[in-house]
């Protein structure tokens, strides 16, 4: 059995703490394990694939508004097949190039084999077993699949096996309702499928905020269909393609949707019951998810979970950060906590959204509704908004009454997720006060205006209802 400094199963962000690690203390042993591609869900299956077919879609939605300016473009040919491969050309290129860097490393043994726990602190990785009293487990996760009738037989995609299509569908229907759903709604929608996306909640990206959630509806509606509050109970094969048949949890009414494909975007579970962590004495929540503390420790000492393996926040850059916060509570040793205070996301849809931090409904839960204000303005309002022909679109932020603090913010709109980020970066400073966004110069005319004048333009949460309801038309939150 081979002993090492520390083993970390996953190539993703906890490459990172090894990376460091080697850094600090150059003659340290390392054993590296992943069963799949080397690079992490995030490059292999998930943020970069995705945004890389996302962002054509991009241009031909801005083509097809062209028209709005004066000019007359032609859209002869989507050549989907081309727009796949170039993205899959990207991918396996930074893929082997980490696999090379792993496979070359002095400090490092990959193991591209899948590992499990047999007792605590042992590992067994394809024939072998290794051991190390410290442990990094950065598992990932995968599609969750819902236990819907015949699903099985009949066939679908999910988000990872979609990037192996050579050949566009004419016809998708996307079971789910969050960001997935909207990302490769828009995306196929864009290369020319028939989309109908079907969710089961109420709300459409149930995660946002139901006015941001609004805007975007109606915008992705001018190109897809969008069922919300339908479950999807059973699908069938036909003649004329996959049918699925979805009861309205409401009224029980049912609907019958034909496609030629099936994507399933119900969210990720996780990868945890691969590992058996139970032999390792680590403990899982109800979940499935890896169980840790505030220093991102397992039950079992010395080991540790960051990413989509403790099921915290499952997007990179919160595991970046974890990985950081694991740095130095196993590598120097020192004691950091995690602040999960201004966790941002984004989804890269049409429109694009940008969130941080609370939503109305938490902030007025924990200050009080006197106590909380809103800024809104919108893109049309400014200059560039103007001169780009944006409707309805909009920056909301929150603040507490008595400090100026930010509490969030939440954007729908052309680049969100940039414009987003001069309040994220103002959310990690010590009193998180708007002061230096309202104080600063912005410059004219930049579409960076509308992010300061929603700061110059607060309300009361009466005030603001009052707004959506009597001039824009939109739900309350």
């Amino acid at each position: 059995m081979k002993n090492y400094d520390l083993i970390v199963i996953g190539t993703g962000s906890g490459t990172s703490v090894a990376e460091a690690a080697i850094s600090e203390s150059p003659d340290l042993k390392i054993a590296i394990i992943d069963k799949d591609e080397p690079g992490g869900i995030c490059l292999t299956r998930g943020c970069i694939p995705s945004k890389l077919l996302i962002y054509p879609a991009d241009i031909i939605r801005l083509i097809q508004k062209s028209k709005e300016f004066g000019i007359k473009v032609e859209l002869k040919k989507i050549d989907f097949t081309k727009i796949m491969h170039n993205m899959r050309l990207i991918i396996n290129r930074d893929i082997e190039n980490i696999r090379q860097g792993l496979t070359n490393s002095k400090n490092i043994d990959y193991y591209p084999n899948q590992a499990e726990f047999i007792e605590p602190y042992i590992i067994k990785v394809g024939n072998q077993k290794i051991t190390s009293k410290l442990i990094l487990l950065c598992t990932g996760s995968r599609p969750l699949i819902p236990p819907i009738k015949s699903l099985d037989e009949v066939g679908f995609l999910t988000s990872d096996t979609l990037l192996n299509l050579k050949k566009l569908p004419k016809s998708v229907a996307i079971i789910g309702g969050g960001y997935i759903a909207a990302e490769f709604g828009h995306f196929l929608s864009a290369m020319g499928s028939k989309v109908t996306i079907i969710g089961r909640n109420i709300q459409f990206l149930p995660k946002e905020e139901p006015e941001i959630s609004a805007i975007a509806r109606k915008e992705l509606e001018k190109h897809l269909t969008i069922l919300s509050n339908f479950e999807v109970i059973e699908t069938q094969k036909t003649s004329k393609g996959k049918m699925l048949i979805a009861k309205n949890r409401e009224n029980l009414e049912r609907k019958k949707i034909i496609a030629e494909e099936i994507l399933i975007a119900t969210g990720r579970r996780s990868n945890s019951d691969i590992l058996r962590p139970e032999l390792g004495g680590i403990k899982t929540d109800k979940r499935g998810f890896i169980a840790v503390d505030d220093y991102l420790e397992t039950s079992q000492s010395g080991v540790y979970a960051l990413g989509d393996a403790n099921g915290k926040f499952l997007f990179k850059h919160a595991a970046n950060y974890e990985a950081k916060v694991v740095y130095f509570n196993a590598i120097e040793k020192k004691k950091m906590k995690v602040d999960y205070h201004a966790i941002p996301h984004a989804v890269f849809s049409e429109p694009e959204i940008g969130s941080v931090g609370m939503k109305e409904n938490e902030a007025v839960k924990e200050f009080g509704r006197d106590n909380v204000l809103i800024g809104f303005y919108r893109y049309e309002d400014t200059a560039k908004g103007e001169a780009m022909k944006i409707r309805d679109f909009f920056v909301k932020a929150i603040l507490q009454r008595e400090t100026g603090k930010i509490l969030g913010a939440h954007i729908v709109g052309p680049q969100a997720s940039v414009l987003i980020q001069e309040i994220i970066n103002l959310m990690y400073t010590e009193n998180q006060s708007a002061e230096p966004l309202i104080e600063a110069m912005h410059i004219h005319p930049a579409l960076s205006e509308v992010v300061e004048r929603a700061f110059r333009s607060l309300r009361t949460i009466d005030q603001y209802h009052h707004l959506l309801k009597d001039h824009l038309n939109l739900p309350i939150s």
